[in-house]
């Protein structure tokens, strides 16, 4: 009795990463930079402008 091995083949994606990785980075930010309510929102479209800041 032959055994087949079956071969599943397939990319991994990348972009399933990238919402993620964003979500860690903003909420580093806030609690980096110790941002009050207001500021963590526009942080939400600027964290790297708040990070380079506190980092500069």
């Amino acid at each position: 009795m032959a055994h087949d091995k079956k071969v599943i083949q397939g990319k991994m994606e990348i972009v399933g990463l990238v919402g993620p990785l964003w979500a860690m980075g903003w909420l580093f930010t806030i609690g980096f930079v110790q941002l009050s309510y207001g500021k963590a929102v526009l942080a939400l479209v600027l964290w790297p402008y708040y990070l380079g800041r506190a980092l500069g």
